[in-house]
């Protein structure tokens, strides 16, 4: 039977990253030590949300557009082309762009990117498209948390049909979710365990009437998860409320890497209530955080109020860890050092990003990936 140009293009990929991957040492479980403990099992008949350091069978992105970034469409055009080129190396990208938009992407990102003709407002796809999840062998499902512009702060008529045209066109079962939120919004050790902002997702710009409680017992249920370890963010300093993705990471369960603000930077407060909480908190398996620092650039000129200038907003894909490099070059080094500590079978990528922290995002924020199947 032929294959689609999809299908052969992801193939070719595939095939390219097996080479990188089998240099990696394996694990116990036969797996390349680089890629991630299998998720915990899910409940009969449930869902277990992974983390990000399980297998990709891809990773999404989508193309940004005129209408929202006016001035700056190229230099943030160039960021997504250059992030999308270095996971091209190690695993299948599929990029989401309008139409009129798609030879663009094309000429930009390369032959080893597939661009799909699917309509879009903005970038940033982990809060756009779905969150996925596995259940038995073979099963996976994508969660929809019903996109609503961060709270109506945003244009987001086709942002909101992301995540059912995503799944539509992989033919991957929807799932609704009862709540309001962003795949930026909670963070999973793959063994149980959540991360999430309260000033995120317990705001009435997303879930009027509902509290804490029961955004946790949705959150639990979608995800399969046990444990929900909550910490204040903060409401209105930025377009998201606060995201868990730009604060603090699992690098492995029992192990969280925080983005560690100078201590008369703007964000200090918010991360000195963080650690507070996470530095005292037990998981779902009953075990203490271990916390790691990873301390922002300082030295960057002149940025705008939004920037993110944030290392921690990285992405783990097949073999490697992609994160951003602002300018400071002793910050960049140090940096770079930690992750690749912290993830020793991985190789380590920096890439510049300076129109897209313009936009008050990172790496982690324009991509969402899709686990393999169990």
């Amino acid at each position: 039977m032929n294959m689609s140009r999809r299908q052969a293009l992801r193939a070719a990929v595939l095939t390219a990253a097996g080479a990188t991957l089998g240099a990696c040492a394996l694990g116990q479980d036969g797996r390349p030590s680089g890629k991630g403990a299998a998720p915990a099992a899910a409940a009969p008949g449930g869902w277990r949300m992974p983390a990000e350091s399980y297998p990709h069978r891809l990773t999404y992105m989508s193309w940004p557009t005129r209408r929202i970034w006016g001035p700056y469409i190229a230099g943030v055009r160039e960021d997504i082309a250059r992030i999308a080129r270095v996971i091209a190396e190690f695993e299948p990208v599929v990029l989401l762009a309008d139409r009129r938009d798609v030879k663009a992407a094309r000429r930009a990102c390369g032959s080893g990117v597939e661009v799909a003709p699917i309509p879009v407002n903005d970038l940033w796809i982990r809060d756009t498209g779905p969150s996925f999840v596995l259940g038995g062998p073979g099963r996976i499902a994508g969660i929809d948390l019903n996109f609503n512009g961060w709270g109506g702060k945003q244009i987001h008529d086709r942002d909101g049909r992301v995540a059912r045209e995503i799944l539509a066109d992989e033919r991957v079962e929807r799932i609704q979710a009862p709540i309001v939120g962003e795949g930026g919004a909670i963070e999973a050790d793959g063994q149980g365990t959540l991360m999430a902002t309260e000033s995120s997702l317990v705001n009435a710009n997303r879930n009027p009437g509902k509290s804490r409680e029961d955004i946790e017992d949705a959150l639990k249920d979608l995800c399969g998860a046990t444990t929900v370890l909550w910490v204040n963010g903060i409401k209105g300093h930025d377009i998201t409320d606060c995201h868990i993705d730009a604060l603090a990471r699992f690098t492995e369960p029992g192990v969280v890497v925080m983005s560690t603000p100078a201590e008369d930077a703007p964000w200090a407060g918010v991360y000195d209530q963080a650690h507070d909480v996470l530095s005292k908190a037990v998981d779902a398996r009953g075990k203490r955080l271990e916390i790691v620092e990873l301390p922002e650039p300082a030295a960057i000129g002149r940025r705008g109020e939004e920037f993110l200038a944030g290392y921690v907003n990285y992405y783990v894909i097949n073999g490697a860890v992609v994160m951003p490099r602002f300018g400071d070059r002793k910050a960049d080094a140090d940096a770079l050092s930690i992750v690749r500590d912290l993830y020793p079978d991985r190789r380590v990528v920096q890439v510049a990003v300076d129109t897209l922290g313009e936009g008050g995002g990172g790496i982690h924020c324009s991509t969402q990936q899709m686990p393999e199947r169990a």
